[in-house]
């Protein structure tokens, strides 16, 4: 029950930690105590962990391949022309195995580096996350543009960092979102092609015998799924999507 309790509480400590991380300032040092706020501060801290806790799967989410995986999908969904197939419950969860697949190294480095000597006692919390966040830190940079990352640098008012280290992790978090997004719309447009092809030669087929009145997209959507089960779509759908993070 320990080791649960553990492992909960530092996942929750980096999905917080990632955000406002580098937003708050050290202490100086110096403690005061005050028995009779004990309770108060008790309150407060548990408040906290119980935001932290129910904010933790989003912010996990947006830290990891979720985003680009999520967009592209529903980009596919629409670009094939049945908005409500496969249903979201389907979509989300086939973009949570890929992330989970895709993150794997990261998760692996972050129970061996962070939650299995925090476990044994070897280092406190605070250790355990600075640890913890930096494999995550490493695949957002890796995925972030520079572009991306100065924009946010410079909106944050802070000092030019030397190096990309020197970033804080609240900057680079908005950068990775953005710059996912955009790797994620890049991959849509690829996809809407070949269906967008399969529309217009649909469209001037039946202009041409005169069938205006018979909506194109009636016709054009058993070619498209067609098309997509011939060219084993999903099989080059989750190998695009999982060598993208490469």
């Amino acid at each position: 029950m320990r080791r649960v309790h553990a492992t909960l509480t530092l996942f929750v400590l980096l999905g917080g930690g990632l955000i406002v991380g580098g937003c708050v300032q050290q202490p100086d040092g110096t403690t005061t105590v005050n028995a009779g706020q004990g309770a108060a501060g008790t309150g407060v801290a548990l408040l906290g962990l119980l935001t932290l806790l129910s904010l933790a799967p989003a912010l996990l989410m947006m830290v990891t391949a979720f985003t680009r995986i999520v967009v592209v999908l529903a980009l596919l969904r629409n670009a094939i022309g049945v908005p409500q197939l496969p249903p979201n419950q389907i979509i989300i969860g086939l973009a949570l195995f890929l992330t989970a697949f895709i993150m794997a190294p990261q998760w692996r480095a972050i129970h061996e580096t962070a939650v299995q000597p925090y476990l044994r006692g070897e280092i406190n919390e605070a250790e355990a996350f600075r640890r913890g966040q930096q494999p995550i830190r490493d695949f957002m940079l890796r995925q972030t543009r520079e572009q991306d990352l100065a924009l946010f640098v410079r909106l944050s008012g802070s000092p030019q960092p030397n190096t990309v280290d020197d970033v804080p992790t609240y900057v680079v978090i908005p950068a990775f979102i953005i710059s996912e997004l955009k790797t994620a719309f890049q991959m849509g447009f690829i996809l809407f092609i070949p269906f967008l092809i399969i529309d217009l030669i649909v469209s001037s087929a039946l202009l041409s015998m005169g069938m205006m009145m018979l909506p194109p997209m009636v016709v054009s959507l058993p070619f498209k799924i067609l098309l997509f089960v011939l060219v084993n779509g999903w099989y080059l759908i989750a190998g695009s999507l999982v060598r993208s993070f490469g």
